[in-house]
């Protein structure tokens, strides 16, 4: 996802413990799941569960995740969180190659959030590589 807004610092991060169910919607508790990626005891092995980890790292405000995880050719100097953002919900729709096997890979997902309490989606295809050996997001169309 590469929504990105100039809107001021708001609010602390959505709380998520290790426990929490994950936010990236597959049945585990976060710390199991995206959350062993943003502490960086394991890297994310497809292109999907990078899609995935980085939803769940916009979810809990983890700027420094998504930088990491952002091709360092298209990488932006830092990430804003609009405090008017909450993101409820990840449906992936499609993925193409992505596996242990390729060196590039798209997800298609829509991203359901409410902005000042009204609901909304993106719905987005993004580009993923393998870049030093590990998975890193690149860019991604807007599907609609």
């Amino acid at each position: 996802m590469s929504r990105r807004t100039s809107r001021p610092r708001g609010p602390a991060a959505t709380r998520i413990t290790s426990a929490s169910p994950c936010p990236c919607g597959l049945p585990a508790a976060y710390g199991q799941c995206c959350g062993r990626f943003h502490s960086g005891s394991a890297a994310a092995p497809t292109c999907e569960a990078l899609m995935r980890s980085r939803y769940a790292a916009f979810v809990v405000r983890d700027a420094a995740y998504l930088l990491r995880t952002w091709h360092p050719g298209t990488r932006p100097p830092g990430v804003d969180f609009d405090p008017a953002m909450h993101w409820v919900g990840l449906d992936i729709l499609d993925t193409t190659e992505g596996s242990a096997f390729h060196s590039t890979g798209t997800v298609t997902f829509r991203a359901h959030y409410t902005d000042d309490g009204r609901p909304d989606s993106l719905h987005e295809k993004s580009r993923f590589v393998r870049h030093d050996g590990a998975w890193v997001y690149t860019t991604a169309v807007f599907v609609d």
